[in-house]
């Protein structure tokens, strides 16, 4: 009884420091975004001669900043096209989401479904006052009860470890330095910058600089994305089978869905990290003894399922 006690104390002291390092990187995400836009935008504005650019950087970054953190729920919705259900249309799924939330001291959240044969599902929102959960009708006609209870469990700890808003608002910020990056290269065909006299040697290094940034801000935006969320997948399936108390629903909900290989419909690489399995449906030869190499791990959207089977199974032990 004792052992369990201090268990379940150092879990929840876990959690909580989990919590306010997840508060500070938001803030953290958002400063570097700003910072980064900044960088470009003085970039492009020396290459092009043209002091507005940054000026126009500057409002961008600041408008997205309070796009990425008020609406970016909403715009994931849409982008899956989810569409809210309530109790009368899905009694049960109700009970058992209204359950776990009084269990885990969380507000009610609103669900959404989307219409899609995979089974998967994803938690957005700004905050645990104005959370979302997402299904697929396929989770629902795929998962019994006690693995349906580990999934939602799952997504509910994303939101008590306020996970979702720093994967909802990486959506939106990464998905616009790849805007900026491809408006840049674009513009390199169709001209419209410094004349090569003008520019100089400066100017030429300066164009370099630019361009080198083009290219590699997409990419390192999207590598700490996904980074977040592989760690992020890892604490929220300890903290649901802690809400729970039954790991094996949520290892063998893991084992059914990484076995489905049909991709989501919606499925794309922006928000491929918010769901609670990689929607592309790849992950699914991964219990044949695969070693997946470090080149390929650093790309995944979720940690290999064999791992996160094998972490829930140990603390079954």
């Amino acid at each position: 009884m004792l052992y369990l006690f201090l268990v379940t104390s150092l879990s929840l002291m876990t959690l909580y420091t989990h919590i306010s390092k997840n508060i500070w990187k938001t803030w953290i995400l958002m400063s570097l975004f700003f910072g980064v836009v900044i960088a470009i935008g003085w970039v492009f504005a020396q290459i092009y001669g043209n002091p507005g650019i940054l000026y126009i950087a500057v409002l961008f970054s600041v408008l997205m900043n309070v796009t990425a953190y008020w609406f970016s729920d909403k715009i994931v919705l849409r982008l899956h096209h989810a569409n809210e259900v309530d109790m009368k249309e899905e009694p049960e799924l109700y009970r058992v989401l209204e359950n776990l939330s009084i269990a885990g001291g969380l507000p009610m959240p609103k669900f959404y479904l989307i219409n899609d044969p995979a089974p998967n599902a994803f938690a957005t929102g700004r905050n645990p006052k104005h959370a979302v959960v997402v299904v697929t009708s396929g989770l629902l006609e795929r998962l019994d009860r006690t693995e349906l209870e580990g999934v939602l469990a799952h997504e509910l700890s994303h939101i008590g470890n306020r996970d979702m808003l720093v994967s909802t608002v990486a959506v939106v910020l990464v998905g616009f330095i790849s805007i900026l990056s491809d408006m840049f290269m674009r513009s390199l065909w169709w001209g419209g910058m410094r004349s090569r006299d003008d520019r100089g040697r400066g100017g030429a290094i300066l164009l370099i600089v630019g361009v080198v940034l083009a290219v590699l801000a997409p990419i390192i935006a999207s590598l700490i994305r996904l980074a977040i969320s592989r760690r992020r997948e890892f604490l929220a399936d300890a903290s649901g089978a802690l809400l729970t108390r039954y790991p094996d629903g949520l290892a063998s909900a893991l084992k059914k869905i990484s076995a489905h290989s049909q991709p989501l419909a919606t499925a794309t690489n922006a928000t491929a990290h918010l769901f609670f399995e990689n929607p592309f449906g790849a992950d699914k030869k991964e219990g044949e003894g695969q070693r997946i190499s470090w080149f390929v791990r650093i790309f995944m959207t979720h940690p290999p399922i064999e791992e996160r089977i094998k972490a829930l199974e140990a603390m079954h032990q």
